[in-house]
């Protein structure tokens, strides 16, 4: 085994994720020769809506799944590290890269004030803020922090200053962010914002030390990386137009590439990480949660996953009339309340454990459909939809999203997109592959595709029907049971909807 020099050339890609940090071992011809995955604690706190995270468990994260890889891939030359992440999750380090205070995640509700004074100042607002908000929350309630702090980070930007010592601001394709000047006015200090580097560009190499940690060897290029969803955008070989993605993972998102911009009210809308392309859609809360939470908090962990989906899958389309909303820590888009809860509608005594698993897994697809709906209002077209993570392992599942949204359903032949999109950034980043869009169409593969059945798509409009009606009938009963202070932690964060105003400046300066 090397980490350079001889061997089967290679790169080392990384996903710093909310629960867990995965990396992977990528040839150079786009084979995934290994995958790990190490977790982490997430400190949450719903009553003052804090969620944090030690960047030292990252790190170490990172070291202990790079040394596994490496061992495990015997004769092994890495050409190139890379890494996506989590977002808007911000990191304050000191200029050394030491963190100066723990890490705010993407669920952190505190900078609601911040964000609005933010918004206010530049102009602009969502994801071309990043985490400035909770910068700005530091600067003016953590002074101590403040003053030791360097750089205001994303959390993979972070990484990356780890592992070379240079601090920057990754830009995908396309991608906006708010000029530093103009915030100065709300108290975020222009010294603080690193200078912007191209994603997809080497930004360093790795030095001594984080080349010992990491069991490589030092000068090994970095290449500049960016937020995971932009990484599963990538991984999953999103190019042309209609091409879309069903995120998977804990919240659960879908997101499709269009070939112009389009003004959607309510929905995510960016460039994508692409020349000449857009990216429409939207993030849930916990549609990828809520079969683990009915495993495990309701089911007790009688059965695993695997058994669970075998018994749903005899269960008829429909479940027998029983549907759910999945809306476990309120909804993110399309409807945005943070106060909405699940519901589970039509139960009687002739459902039992199948029904109620097949009632969650249609309710994901629901969820998926429900924001797809938005985009193609609004004239983009769905053609495809590739699905990632744990739930693309379940054909009835990807049956069930077929049938539901009335397209075909690809799996790709690597199903964790976001670690995948970061090794074929670094592939790029070497010098591999030409640019992008060409690695992509000559590196993604799909292991196979699931056509809609159209005998269940009347049953499925039926439950779609139902699926939105429920909301609005019950949220004033559901809000009348909470407590004042219940906010779910993370419910209305990490997308929110952009003014149309905003969005098409965006889209025209891209």
């Amino acid at each position: 085994m090397t980490s350079s020099g001889a061997g089967t050339p290679a790169v080392l890609a990384f996903d710093l994720g909310t629960s867990e940090l995965k990396a992977a071992l990528v040839g150079l011809d786009g084979e995934l020769l290994a995958i790990e995955g190490r977790g982490y604690a997430l400190d949450v706190d719903p009553a003052t809506g804090t969620a944090e995270q030690d960047p030292a468990d990252w790190w170490e994260a990172a070291g202990s799944v790079s040394t596994a890889l490496l061992r495990a891939v015997p004769n092994v030359s890495v050409a190139g590290v890379s890494m996506v992440g989590q977002g808007p999750t911000l990191v304050a380090a000191d200029a050394d890269a030491a963190p100066t205070r723990p890490a705010v995640t993407w669920l952190d509700t505190r900078a609601a004030r911040e964000t609005a004074d933010l918004e206010a100042a530049a102009g602009m607002g969502g994801w071309t803020l990043g985490p400035l908000a909770a910068a700005l929350r530091i600067e003016r309630f953590e002074p101590g922090v403040a003053s030791r702090t360097r750089w205001y980070l994303n959390s993979w930007e972070w990484l990356a200053f780890r592992m070379t010592d240079v601090a920057a601001t990754t830009l995908s394709e396309g991608q906006v962010i708010a000029p530093p000047e103009p915030l100065v006015s709300a108290g975020l200090p222009a010294h603080k914002h690193p200078p912007r580097v191209a994603a997809g560009s080497v930004m360093g190499t790795l030095t001594d030390a984080s080349a010992r940690h990491l069991g490589l060897s030092p000068g090994i290029p970095v290449v500049a990386g960016t937020v995971d969803a932009y990484g599963s955008v990538i991984g999953a070989g999103l190019v042309d137009p209609g091409d879309a993605l069903d995120t998977g993972g804990t919240s659960g998102g879908f997101g499709v590439i269009w070939d112009r911009p389009i003004t959607i009210g309510g929905a995510f809308a960016s460039a994508a990480p692409l020349p000449g392309r857009w990216l429409y859609g939207g993030a849930m809360s916990s549609t990828g949660k809520a079969l683990d939470w009915l495993r495990e908090s309701i089911l007790a962990g009688t059965a695993s996953v695997d058994e669970l989906l075998a018994e749903a899958a005899r269960v008829p389309a429909g479940a027998d009339g029983l549907v759910f909303l999945p809306y476990l820590a309120g909804e993110r888009s399309p409807i945005w309340d943070p106060t909405a809860r699940g519901v589970l509608a039509g139960l009687s005594l002739r459902h039992g454990r199948a029904h109620l698993v097949r009632a969650v897994i249609e309710a994901a697809a629901m969820a998926l459909r429900h924001v797809a709906s938005v985009v193609r209002g609004a004239g983009v077209e769905v053609r495809e939809l590739r699905v990632s993570g744990g739930p693309a392992r379940s054909m009835l599942w990807n049956q069930v999203k077929a049938d539901v949204l009335g397209v075909p359903v690809a799996v790709p032949v690597v199903r964790e997109t976001a670690a995948y999109g970061a090794a074929l950034i670094a592939i790029v980043g070497v010098g591999a592959e030409p640019d992008l869009e060409t690695a992509l169409r000559r590196l993604v593969r799909i292991a196979t595709r699931v056509e809609p059945d159209a005998v269940n798509r009347p049953t499925y409009d039926r439950l779609y029907d139902a699926y939105l009606a429920l909301h609005p009938a019950v949220s004033p009963i559901v809000r009348a049971l909470q407590a004042p202070s219940e906010t779910p932690v993370g419910a209305a964060i990490d997308v929110v909807p952009r003014e149309p105003a905003v969005v098409a400046a965006e889209q025209g300066a891209a």
